[in-house]
């Protein structure tokens, strides 16, 4: 989990996480992701795509990749999907925020990755990244007038975390058409503001706290530590956005559950139906 967390966010942002480092720490973090690859591979849950991730950063490093945890992985993750752009966590679905934790962001990294290699993974990002802007679509809903949203299933000490996805297709500007930027701008702060100005949540030295709103420490599961807690911080992808955006611009806006509780009239809500099958090729290798 941590080595594909810190490949991510190389491959989000390699103009300052990698280009800058020199060729010895280069190295040495091509070999601490290659170690990596000592964890027998998942096939039972999201890991998958903690195997997948690391493997496409390698690819993008360079290095020969393994596609047992690669394409591999990614076929496995694309065959749990449930409809309506959510997937299940392994057999069967989870009501929780791991497809925003966990699935949906790394689906869409890796597959970029993949198509950014080889033109044929091209059509497998595209439906991943029209899934992904469904799920976000769905989580923009999910923010209550008042910028609380639903505590369920494990892992919500990462609060605001659980809206990564729609961070994510907020900072790749792939929001559903009807899905304004200021209205996700407002609906995000309010959450933000919400759960970061809960008593307890930070600890005298100024370290996040167990919880989530506040310091809840009975939420802590076996593999929550304070350094978990950070997680949070993949709710501030738009961060990257750049200050002319019109995320930052344009003038505050309701987001869709303050308009539907004040009586404004919208369109109704409808599933998306797409096909489960998706065929995954496998990547050119040298031989």
């Amino acid at each position: 989990m941590d080595a594909a967390f810190l490949a991510q966010g190389i491959l989000r942002a390699p103009k300052v996480l990698w280009e800058p480092l020199e060729p010895r720490v280069k190295k040495q973090i091509v070999a601490a992701l290659k170690s990596s690859r000592e964890i027998p591979t998942p096939d039972r849950n999201n890991w998958v795509m903690f195997a997948a991730t690391v493997e496409a950063a390698l690819l993008e490093f360079g290095e020969p990749t393994v596609a047992e945890r690669l394409e591999n992985c990614v076929r496995k993750m694309l065959g749990w999907y449930c409809g309506d752009g959510a997937y299940g966590d392994g057999d069967f679905f989870h009501f929780d925020y791991y497809n925003s934790f966990v699935i949906q962001p790394m689906l869409v990294d890796v597959l970029k990755t993949l198509a950014n290699h080889d033109a044929k993974f091209a059509p497998v990002h595209a439906t991943v990244m029209k899934r992904a802007r469904r799920y976000a679509e769905i989580q923009e809903r999910l923010i209550a007038p008042d910028g609380t949203f639903p505590s369920l299933g494990r892992s919500m000490t990462y609060r605001f975390g659980a809206f990564q996805t729609l961070a994510q297709m907020t900072l790749l500007r792939e929001l559903p058409e009807h899905l304004k930027p200021a209205q996700v701008r407002c609906a995000l702060t309010a959450v933000i503001r919400r759960m970061m100005a809960a008593p307890g949540t930070f600890d005298a030295r100024g370290w996040l706290q167990i919880g989530f709103c506040g310091h809840q420490p009975s939420l802590g599961e076996n593999y929550i530590s304070t350094g978990s807690l950070y997680l949070c911080a993949a709710g501030l992808l738009p961060l990257g956005l750049p200050p002319a955006d019109e995320f930052w611009n344009a003038p505050a806006a309701r987001w869709t559950s303050q308009k539907l509780w004040s009586g404004e009239s919208l369109p109704a809500d409808h599933a998306m139906t797409d096909g489960r099958t998706v065929e995954v090729p496998t990547l050119a290798r040298e031989k």
